[in-house]
Order: C-alpha cells, then structure tokens, then sequence
C-alpha cells in the first residue's frame, strides 16, 4: 500500500502490510495508506521494515519476559524440561547401541556425551523452527485489534530460544566435566553456529507462520516433520559415508550447521565449512526474503482467520 501525509496530530493508522506510524504531539501529521503496493517501492517498504524492526526491542523484550515467565511459572520442574529430552533420547540410543539393536559406528566424543549434545543443538533449532507459528496463532486476537510491529513477536521467540539455550547450557558443561572432554579455543565460535542454527530454524518458521494461522493442519504436520526430520540429521550417528542416505543426510541444510557447531565446541577441526558457509549465506537472503513476505501476508491472513 502506498500512503500520504496529511495534517492531523498524534494518530495512529495501520495499514494492512502492518506498517504503522504514529504522529508526534503537535507534528500535525498521519499516515495515510491507499490501493498502491509498497512492493513497488522496494526501497520505501525496506526503510519501514528497518524502522519498525528497531521500534519493537522494547515490545519483544516485554513480550519474552512474559512468556518465560508464564512457561516456568505453570511447569513444577521449571528449567529441568531443558535437560530431559536430551537425557532421554542419550539413555534410549545408548541401550540400543549397546545391545547392538543400532550400530552408529565411532564418534568423535563417548557416545552418551555424542547425543545429549547433539540433542541440544538440534531441541534448539526445534524450538526455533516452532516459534514464530506458537508466536503468531497465541496473538492472532492482538494482532487483529492493535496496530503494532509484527517483527516483536519473532524476536520476543528468538529470544526465548537462546535463553533456554542457555539453560542447556549447563547440561553442556556437566557433559565436558563429568566424561573429560577436551576444550580448545575454537569454543568461542561456536555461538556463531548455534545463533545460525537458530536463524535457519526462524527463518523456516517465519515462511509457515502466516500460513499456521489459517490452517491448524500446518502446526500438526510441522511436528510430524521435525520427528522424521531427526533422523535425517546426524544426532544420533555420526556423518554417514557414500550412498543415498549419506547424500540426503548432506543435502540437510541443518546438518552443516549442527556438526558444525558440535566440532567448533569438541575438537576444533570443522569438516564442511564450505557447507556451513553456504547456509548461512542462503540464510540471511532467505530471512530478508521471507521478512517481506511475512510483513505483506500476515494482514491476510489474521483477516481470513478472524472471518
């Protein structure tokens, strides 16, 4: 949508790509939006993206609060559910290996360690890729009635994942200590692989989000896919050699991405680097991209979904 501006003080107009502006206190001046497409001034529909992106720190900031608050708050264990999946799929993969009913081969790192990391990494990306549909579906009322940055509830969801994160942190810790695993300094790298694993996990999550809202099978068959989708990923076995399934597990564009940031914080020597760097190029693009795409759906579909 195009706009004008007219002469009218501290008013507030939303148009339906989300974008809002609100008048200063003796400014005179409103937004407002006509039949015109911002897609066709690309740079004018950035400047708006940018500005309302710096605009909602402070909401997303408010909004990750709550809801941390609200998950620890309602769960009697609290912070431990960090620690569980990675414990329980580590016990279950260590007794298959070892009764033989699997066998993953040699891993770099003992076996158990091997899989409550991995498990880790991969919870992460999980939680990342879920964000923005759980984000979107629990303020689609909101979002329908108030006129603010939509780019809040996404990063109040990033936020949210890197603090559990951090939560799991201590997991991590405990695994080094208690099996001694060696730390080089190529550890201090690997927070740009998980911060990319949980780019890559917003970035899908952000292209489904709009479509979560209308469509409830969306959320089901999400999950339905994360669980086949784990065993595309090198969690539970190493990286597979030749052969169909080691190329499916290579054509993943989580797999570079995870071994990377498990071989930046175990042994230092990265295997795929070209691979990971190739992800995170097609990451940013792909963020930028499905920002814009985010920003001109999500009217639509908060006004299908609320008809």
């Amino acid at each position: 949508m195009g706009q004008r501006r007219v002469s009218k003080a501290n008013a507030l107009v939303a148009g339906r790509d989300g974008s809002h502006e609100r008048g200063v206190p003796g400014s005179a001046e409103e937004v407002v939006y006509n039949a015109e497409s911002r897609v066709r001034r690309p740079r004018e529909l950035l400047a708006v993206l940018c500005r309302d992106l710096v605009a909602s720190r402070e909401l997303a900031w408010r909004f990750m609060v709550r809801d941390l608050r609200a998950q620890y708050r309602q769960a009697a264990l609290g912070v431990v559910w960090a620690f569980v999946p990675p414990l329980l799929l580590a016990v279950a993969a260590t007794l298959a290996s070892r009764a033989q009913v699997i066998n993953v081969g040699a891993t770099d790192l003992p076996y158990p360690a091997y899989v409550m990391f991995s498990t880790a990494l991969w919870q992460t990306f999980v939680e990342a890729l879920h964000g923005p549909s759980q984000a979107v579906a629990s303020a689609k009322a909101m979002l329908a009635r108030i006129a603010f940055p939509r780019e809040a509830i996404v990063l109040a969801k990033v936020g949210e994942v890197l603090v559990n994160f951090g939560a799991k942190l201590l997991l991590i810790a405990a695994l080094f200590l208690w099996f001694g695993i060696p730390v080089s300094w190529t550890a201090l790298l690997a927070p740009v692989a998980v911060l990319e694993l949980v780019l890559l996990g917003t970035l899908l999550g952000v292209l489904v989000a709009p479509f979560a809202v209308l469509y409830q099978d969306v959320s089901r068959a999400l999950m339905l896919a994360t669980g086949f989708w784990l065993f595309l990923t090198p969690v539970v076995y190493p990286m597979p050699g030749a052969g169909a399934f080691g190329t499916v597990v290579r054509l993943n564009p989580v797999t570079p991405v995870l071994v990377t940031a498990r071989e930046l914080a175990t042994t230092g020597a990265v295997s795929d680097p070209w691979g990971f760097t190739a992800v995170c190029v097609a990451t940013l693009v792909g963020l930028l991209v499905t920002w814009v795409v985010f920003r001109l759906a999500m009217p639509f579909a908060i006004e299908r979904a609320g008809s």
